[in-house]
């Protein structure tokens, strides 16, 4: 499998196998023009486009699957790109994707790449430099997200002296993947009590940066001041930018709401759900960590799900109120309205800022 999201990060083709059916695909993301050209002659066909159920919406087709479109002989990668993540004067006629093809998308997800992948009517088994195709079971893409959750491992930690005084010690995962999450303890804590933890999603540009479009960054560095204020606590960094969508893909999210859409329907015009996390990964740290009763920080109630989901007893949901500014209020809304996040006074924060 780690090979398999390889190739799809390097733009190369696999062939995906279910039951009796079996599909070549490549990614589009990263694709140019020379790559397509292979790809068709390797075919020796015309190719299909799938693409997920989200961004079958967008479009217009009224599908709960994920659907393949046919593609003209002679589309560009700008043709494709428009039909992946862009406006299309005219869709083509759509049809379930077979079960091989829905699997490949959701590799293209673990490999955070755009999904959407090119398909070809046969599979090769050699690509035209005679290297083989690698062949990847369906199965085994859904059994990995779980293998990647058990693969993790603890790989250093140091004491981190943070501003303010704040004593922390930071504990580094990484898993089968490559990825890694830090658990950010601070001060000490009582595994036999509730221990007040953080699930806190990687944000470069907020985190970082102070970017103003989220309230990520203040809400970071309102945890750790609480988290301190409490005597100790976890703040658990996960490498989810973007509601899992990865840093490349939530910033193609922002050029859309730049266009006029909201959080949401950004990234489900990009083909994805609206949120792509799950917060195994996150309960597996807590409980490496010998942490199974927590007092939860957090205005996203579905974070309170899936750690209960995963075995962690959530006895408190403790709301983070981060500052409202003219550039995240119409994010905050959003979240609130129509992500589920119990935002605490955030109506009454943004009556103030009108």
């Amino acid at each position: 499998m780690q090979r398999g999201i390889g190739e799809i990060r390097a733009v190369r083709p696999v062939v995906v196998r279910a039951q009796d059916e079996a599909a070549a695909v490549l990614p589009v993301d990263g694709l140019v023009d020379r790559r397509l050209d292979g790809f068709r002659t390797l075919a020796g066909a015309p190719l299909r486009l799938a693409i997920t159920s989200a961004r079958a919406r967008v479009l217009g087709i009224d599908s709960a699957v994920a659907v393949v479109l046919r593609l003209a002989d002679d589309a560009r990668v700008a043709d494709i790109a428009a039909l992946t993540h862009g406006d299309v004067a005219r869709v083509p006629p759509a049809e379930p994707a077979a079960p091989a093809v829905a699997a490949a998308l959701d590799l293209t997800k673990l490999a955070r790449r755009l999904p959407a992948v090119l398909v070809a009517e046969t599979a090769p088994c050699i690509l035209g430099d005679d290297t083989p195709v690698i062949t990847i079971d369906a199965d085994a893409i859904v059994d990995f997200r779980a293998a990647v959750v058990n693969s993790l491992a603890i790989a250093g930690e140091a004491n981190i002296p943070l501003v303010g005084g704040v004593t922390t010690r930071f504990v580094g995962f990484n898993d089968a993947l490559g990825d890694d999450a830090v658990a950010v303890v601070i001060g000490m804590i009582d595994v036999k009590t509730p221990v007040p933890v953080r699930l806190h999603s990687a944000c470069l540009t907020g985190d970082v940066f102070g970017s103003r479009r989220c309230d990520c960054g203040d809400q970071l560095r309102l945890a750790i001041e609480k988290i301190a204020e409490m005597g100790g606590g976890v703040i658990l960094y996960l490498d989810q930018e973007g509601r899992g969508l990865g840093l490349a893909n939530k910033l193609r999210a922002y050029r859309l709401q730049d266009g006029g859409l909201d959080t949401v329907d950004a990234n489900t015009a990009l083909g994805f759900e609206d949120d792509e996390r799950d917060y195994g990964v996150a309960a597996r740290m807590l409980a490496m960590l010998g942490i199974s009763r927590i007092r939860l920080l957090t205005n996203n109630p579905a974070k309170l799900t899936s750690l209960s989901e995963a075995g962690i007893e959530v006895v408190a949901r403790l709301p983070l109120q981060a500052p409202v500014n003219r550039d995240n209020r119409a994010y905050l809304e959003a979240k609130a309205a129509r992500a589920g996040h119990s935002i605490d006074g955030l109506i009454e924060a943004l009556a103030g800022k009108k």
